[in-house]
């Protein structure tokens, strides 16, 4: 979403000194009786508010501070996290573009340089070029404004040597007819310009050196030369396709593809070369009479969340193949606070794309389930929102994946006016769950409720260990609002009382607890809420009619 996220991105902000790092000790939570086996282990113990540190002299303390609309990827030894440019502060600004961090551990992270210091300078030539062919006249460079946004890496295989290539978006916030910067002062009755996906390769990203390899593509509309606009608050979008928030995938036949995205009309899917990364197909003019015409160069549309809409409000598309099936995850709604994840999958990579009830995200049918994750408030705690953006990834060597995505703090947290430009990167690990008791081969993806800690393996999770008090979160879709934690209780004789009732089951060997006729699945993860923080035993799952997924934690 262009603009919103110019009015995020570019305010500038008074950073506040509000809270330090207290001790934090491992605690299991009364999970076993049992003597555990000794570790040498201790929960992360960063603080979540990072104001304290958020200057650019502290960006070696920042570990998962400042992240947002992350893309991860393994090589050589770490996994590699970039990023929009955005920070708390703007403490960014003026030290290079998409910056990252690094990681051996997916808990600690070190900061690392992004590829390159200055935009390319093809992105304004091939802005002009094209404004020359519509017969506009050129933007002086000096007055275009840029932002650097949303992209995706990949570790891939060229020519039996293995690299990093990063597919990154640049938009334009400058107004089509005019060139003006896009204020409210000047606007012209015209839509803001065209954003461009570039490309760049490296083999040294330890050391930020990256070789930019320039144009892939850029926004498209269907409606030929006609940009006017009737009013900034005409949302009818001249773009068909917005060229930002890409994902790239390699097949398991060994083709490419580059899918992106963002508000408009949907989601586009593009073959590219493997070799060289760019377009398999000439794109000709980034604009065309009909969409049928624009959509055989610029990529066939795989989803959209109202085919009706030019401002359909999904964004950030991320594609993984999983047994037989890719998924698509992306993110609904405003980035501040409303911000949630959605999943849908396809046995093709061009689609159809289905939700976990069947309903057509390609066509456009509606709302999409299962949730991933959703604004949400344990107890004792500020909670997070702003949830989404997500990366999807698999852990090196293992069969575990991960998604990763920014947590916003709520506004006005702990008296801080700004607190809702805290942007701390989330890691979490995936379970896959049943869609139902009917199904239990029928596995969809959902997000554990509590971040990644690296909670060593204490044994079995037993049916004993989880008689207790849980907090529960129905999460559901509840625009702009954090869906909160209510008490449940597992009784030793099968029961629930609280916020559910009936009965609940648990299968060891699954390590899957049902509860009434919802499954969920059961990890043990760090409790970040709890002060010091500690080990606790974890849930997540969903029942396809439920257009809800279940999170829940024991706290005693």
């Amino acid at each position: 979403m262009r603009q919103t996220k110019a009015s995020i991105f570019f305010i500038g902000l008074i950073v506040l000194l509000i809270a330090g790092c207290e001790k934090e000790v491992i605690d299991l939570n009364g999970e076993n009786d049992k003597p555990q086996p000794e570790k040498k282990w201790s929960p992360p113990g960063y603080a979540d508010d990072y104001s304290p540190i958020a200057s650019w002299s502290k960006r070696n303390q920042w570990n998962l501070a400042n992240v947002h609309d992350p893309t991860v990827a393994y090589y050589n030894g770490y996994y590699y996290m970039y990023g929009t440019d955005a920070s708390y502060g703007n403490e960014h600004e003026g030290h290079g573009h998409f910056q990252g961090k690094r990681s051996t551990d997916l808990v600690n992270w070190e900061w690392v340089g992004g590829p390159f210091y200055e935009t390319p300078s093809w992105v304004a030539d091939s802005l002009n070029a094209i404004r020359s062919r519509m017969g506009l006249n050129a933007i002086p460079e000096n007055q275009i404004r840029y932002g650097h946004w949303a992209p995706v890496v990949r570790r891939i295989n060229v020519g039996g040597q293995e690299i990093l290539r990063m597919y990154y978006s640049i938009i334009i916030d400058n107004y089509i007819k005019t060139g003006k910067a896009n204020t409210t002062t000047n606007f012209d009755g015209s839509w803001t310009e065209r954003a461009f996906i570039g490309m760049c390769e490296s083999t040294d990203p330890a050391g930020a050196n990256w070789i930019d390899k320039g144009f892939v593509t850029t926004s498209s509309s269907d409606r030929g030369k006609d940009f006017s606009r009737s009013s900034p608050s005409d949302w009818n979008g001249y773009f068909y396709y917005n060229a930002i928030d890409p994902t790239y995938i390699v097949t398991p036949e060994g083709k490419h593809f580059l899918a992106y995205g963002s508000w408009h009309s949907g989601f586009a899917l593009m073959e590219v070369d493997g070799v060289t990364g760019k377009p398999r197909d000439e794109l000709g003019e980034p604009y065309a009479d009909n969409a049928a015409e624009l959509t055989k160069r610029y990529g066939v549309r795989i989803g959209t969340r109202a085919s009706s809409s030019r401002w359909q409000a999904s964004e950030a598309p991320e594609i993984i193949y999983k047994n037989g099936y890719y998924y698509l995850f992306m993110a609904y709604d405003a980035l501040d606070v409303p911000y949630n994840t959605r999943v849908v999958r396809s046995s093709r990579i061009e689609g159809p794309y289905l939700d976990i009830t069947g309903r057509n995200f390609t066509d456009g049918r509606g709302d999409a389930y299962p949730i991933v994750t959703h604004p949400y408030k344990f107890n004792h705690s500020h909670g997070w929102v702003g949830l989404s953006h997500c990366a999807i990834f698999q852990k090196e060597g293992s069969n575990e994946w991960f998604y990763a995505s920014q947590g916003r703090l709520p506004v006005n947290v702990g008296g801080n006016a700004y607190s809702n430009a805290i942007m701390m990167g989330h890691v979490r690990r995936l379970v896959w769950c049943p869609a139902s008791a009917d199904e239990p081969d029928n596995l969809w993806p959902i997000a554990l409720p509590e971040r990644y800690g690296a909670v060593p393996d204490y044994g079995t999770i037993t049916k004993d260990s989880l008689v207790g008090t849980w907090e529960h979160i129905k999460l559901e879709y509840s625009y702009g609002q954090q869906n909160r934690a209510t008490s449940l209780t597992l009784h030793a004789n099968g029961t629930l009382s609280g916020t559910l009732s009936g009965n609940w089951s648990y299968n060891e060997t699954k390590k899957q607890l049902t509860l009434g006729n919802v499954i969920v699945c059961v990890e043990r993860e760090v409790d970040w809420e709890t002060t010091p923080r500690r080990a606790t035993l974890v849930y997540a799952g969903t029942e396809k009619n439920l257009n809800a997924t279940y999170w829940g934690k024991k706290s005693k």
